[in-house]
Parts: structure tokens; C-alpha cells; sequence
């Protein structure tokens, strides 16, 4: 039997779509002229200082920034003004919700025969509350887990773990995991209250903050990180073999619901079919309260703003086709909720993210460059860690994306990592001593030219980087 010419046709057209299906992607390359243009940028930022003006204004306009707190909302119309006032295309307001947490007072004590003064600060999501106790000593997060239930009754649980220093900041997660779940280890042992060397480098006499997390079903027991000389205070008077007493007083604990905004500038992109396609870089723009925020995270902020800033400036002939967008995340400290909100609203435009990427370790240089970008991308990815080899940037196979961009790198957009050298981060990180005489200019214009780079070159490339919605789960 003869088949029809249009069968014929539209089994052939069937073919070639299918055809089209298969085939690979076109390799990703960057053009020559984009390429010269990153070069000029890179020598523009590292002698700008708009970045450090910016950062400067956060922290001495402003100061610390607390989610939910009134300064929390002066930062938010903050960002907005200086958006504009660098020049971005389009300046707009996403709102976030979260719990609000406070904190007011906070006072610990050695009692008895070698009674003295503790300096300590309350996690971020403890109670409030008095308690006073023998405290008992673990050397890590496994000892306290392992503490059989009520074998801490009337007690305070004292977690005595150091912090490893390290360039990529690695030593920070075992770390941080103490202050996440130590404190519902210590009430599963019956404990009445808890407390942490802090998770930091330094031996300065501050304490660091962070937040905490209770599992649900238990009831909340104050818990404080000691800063590190009071825990080994407390670990001296503890080796002479009598029991220590301790009192911990704090004054903090939710306080209802409160709403803050994801800022986002945009320079839009120059070509009208692709500037739906969206380079993101930024950083969160609240901070703890006990210092002003600079290195955690107002240096991110201006980074990432100052970069923006610099590819509005070029003549329109060089602007990138694609959009560049710069986002100050709310609330990153207290759970990644700027982070979740954009991800949720933009999840379905997944793969018009032609790359994250974001700045949140500090202002030291950036020393390593890397990307989970696909396979045909792979030759565009080596061209941008081409361009930064002269600001001291070499490719690396480690990294990942930055905690806000997590959530939408987690739907399938691709992400880049700049990696900054965090030796000393630690050493300021939710500390009162996180103020901007910490950031050294010139590593924070290095910074700068990295970003400026990288999202000039992401948003000039002739093809896509990989980002594509991640496959739905499997049914069992």
C-alpha cells in the first residue's frame, strides 16, 4: 500500500524532531569581543571603589541587621536606594515571611568557691530563661548523642569542641552541627540547659552566635556559645576534679512573625530574545547582631552590587545580551528564607537561570573558580577561568553554590563557585567583631573584578550553561 504524501511528510517532519530531541546540545562558547571586553571590566574593578563604598554606607548607616528588626527594614530601603542610585535598569522588592526571633539580654556566671563572669551569647532560636547547673563537659557531638536519656537531670550540658581552621572553611561543619543539634541531644539526656565552645577560630574573648534548631516534641532549653577562653576556662576549673556550677540568664525567644524583602537590581540584557535569560550573583543583607555585619554579609552585597554596577557602565554597544541580576537574599542567617522564596516563585523558570552564583565567606581573595556546568558548556567554563587567571583565580574541582542560590541550583540551575579565602573568617563570624575595619579594599576590589567578570562572560556566552528542571521523582 502507497502511503500519502502527507503521511509521508509528517512522518518525515516526526522524524527530524525526534532527531532534533537527541542530538546533543551545540557546544557553549564565549565570543572574542566579550572576552576583550571582560579584560578592560577586570582592570576597571580592581581600581573602583564602589564595592567598598558600599559596604561601607551598609555598615555605618545601618549596622547590624537582624531579620525582622527595625534596622532589618531601614537595610531593605537601603538596598533599594543604592540599587538605583548605581544605576541598575530595574529595582524591585520580593516579599519573604519568616518567625521573628529576639534577643535582649543575656548574662552567664561561674558560682561558688571560684565564682566568676562568663561571656557568652545566646543561639539564635533559643528560650529565654534562668538555669543553674552542674555542667557537664563532652569532647564532641558524638559523646553528648551517645549521653544515656536522663543521665543529665538538673544539669547543663557543656559541648568542648575546637574548630579547625582551614582555608575553604571545612572545619565549620562539624562545627556548626554542635550548635544545630547539640542542644537537642543534651535535652533527650535530661539536660536543664546548654552550652557550646563557640564554633570560631579566634581566641579574642567574643562569643559567636548562630542559629540553633529543636527537634520536634521537645521542650526548648536555653543554650549559649561560650566564647573560646570561657571554655577552656571552664574545662581548667573542670580538670581539678570538683563539680562547676554554672548560671545561665537569657533574655530572647520568638517573637511572632515578621516580613522583610528579597532587593533585586537588574541590569537588563541587550538582546531582546535573550533577556529573559537571568545571571544571578548577590549576597544576603541581614547579619547577626552583635557586630555590624561587614565580613557576614555586607562585603557580599557590595561585591555583587559593585559588579553589577560596573557592567551598567559600559556603552550600550558592549552590554551582555543576557540579563544580569543582583539580589540582597532576606533573612539568610535564621534559615535561608530570601533563598526559599526566590526559588519557590522562580522554580518554573529554572532554566532561564543561565547561572548562580553568590558571595557569602567573607572579603578575602578569591584563589579557585569552579562550576557544575554541563558537559557542553564545559569549553565556555574554561574561557571564564581564562579570564581570571590574572587576578590569581585558578580552576578548581571542588566548591558549590552559595547558601541562598542553594535552593534554586537544588531545582536545576547551574551554579558557579568563586572561592575566597576564608583563613580568617572564622575568626569574625557572628562575632562583635565583624565591622568593617576587617575587610582589606584591595582583596575586596579583587573580589569585585572576579564577579564583574564571571557575570559578563555568563551572560555574553552563545549557548546555555546546562540549568533544566530536575526530573520529578520516581514513583514507588
Amino acid at each position: 500500500m502507497r502511503s500519502s504524501p502527507m503521511l509521508a511528510a509528517m512522518l518525515a517532519a516526526t522524524i527530524a524532531a525526534s532527531a532534533a530531541l537527541a542530538a546533543p546540545p551545540r557546544e557553549t562558547r564565549i565570543p572574542d569581543p566579550a572576552f576583550a571586553t571582560a579584560a578592560q571590566l577586570r582592570e576597571r574593578a580592581l581600581q573602583d571603589r564602589t564595592s567598598w563604598q558600599v559596604v561601607e554606607s551598609l555598615t555605618t548607616e545601618i549596622g547590624p541587621r537582624l531579620a525582622g528588626s527595625e534596622a532589618d527594614a531601614r537595610a531593605v530601603r537601603w538596598a533599594e536606594a543604592k540599587f538605583k542610585s548605581l544605576g541598575y535598569d530595574k529595582v524591585w522588592l520580593q516579599p519573604v515571611s519568616f518567625p521573628k526571633w529576639v534577643r535582649r539580654s543575656e548574662h552567664g556566671a561561674v558560682l561558688g568557691d571560684h565564682a566568676q563572669p562568663l561571656h557568652l551569647t545566646a543561639l539564635g532560636g533559643s528560650p529565654g530563661g534562668t538555669v543553674e547547673g552542674d555542667i557537664v563537659r563532652f569532647p564532641d557531638l558524638a559523646a553528648l548523642e551517645a549521653a544515656p536519656a536522663g543521665s543529665l537531670a538538673g544539669k547543663i550540658a557543656f559541648v568542648d569542641y575546637t574548630m579547625q581552621r582551614a582555608r575553604d572553611g571545612n572545619g565549620y561543619g562539624p562545627a556548626s552541627r554542635i550548635r544545630s543539634r547539640g542542644p537537642s541531644a543534651a535535652i533527650r539526656a535530661g539536660a536543664i540547659g546548654y552550652v557550646m565552645r563557640s564554633a570560631g577560630t579566634e581566641q579574642h574573648r567574643y562569643p559567636h552566635t548562630g542559629v540553633t534548631r529543636f527537634d520536634e516534641g521537645l521542650t526548648p532549653i536555653p543554650s549559649a556559645a561560650l566564647a573560646l577562653p570561657d571554655a577552656e576556662q571552664l574545662a581548667r576549673l573542670l580538670s581539678r576534679g570538683r563539680p562547676i556550677r554554672i548560671r545561665i540568664a537569657l533574655d530572647c525567644g520568638w517573637d511572632g512573625t515578621a516580613s522583610s524583602f528579597n532587593v533585586i537590581g537588574e541590569i537588563t540584557g541587550s538582546d531582546r530574545r535573550l533577556r529573559e535569560e537571568v545571571v544571578v550573583i548577590g549576597g544576603h543583607l541581614d547579619s547577626w547582631d552583635l557586630g555590624t555585619g561587614a565580613v557576614d554579609d555586607g562585603a557580599g552585597v557590595a561585591i555583587t552590587m559593585g559588579a553589577g554596577h560596573l557592567i551598567a557602565q559600559l556603552p550600550k554597544a558592549q552590554r551582555p545580551p543576557r540579563t544580569i541580576r543582583v539580589i540582597a537574599f532576606a533573612n539568610e542567617e535564621q534559615g535561608l528564607y530570601g533563598g526559599k522564596a526566590y526559588a519557590e516563585q522562580h522554580k518554573a523558570a529554572v532554566a532561564r537561570h543561565q547561572l548562580v552564583a553568590e558571595s557569602d565567606f567573607g572579603a578575602g581573595r578569591i584563589y579557585g573558580f569552579n562550576t557544575n556546568a554541563a558537559p557542553h558548556a564545559q569549553a565556555a567554563a574554561a574561557r571564564i577561568a581564562d579570564a581570571l587567571k590574572p587576578l590569581g583565580i585558578e580552576a578548581m574541582a571542588k566548591g558549590g553554590p552559595g547558601p541562598d542560590v542553594g535552593p534554586i541550583a537544588s531545582e536545576g540551575a547551574a551554579w558557579a563557585w568563586l572561592g575566597q579565602d576564608g583563613s580568617d573568617y572564622f575568626d569574625l563570624h557572628h562575632t562583635p567583631d565583624d565591622t568593617l575595619d576587617k575587610i582589606d579594599p584591595a582583596a575586596l576590589a579583587q573580589n569585585t573584578a572576579a564577579y564583574a567578570v564571571f557575570a559578563y562572560l555568563a551572560a555574553s556566552a552563545e549557548g546555555g550553561f546546562g540549568s533544566a528542571p530536575k526530573p520529578a521523582p520516581a514513583k514507588p
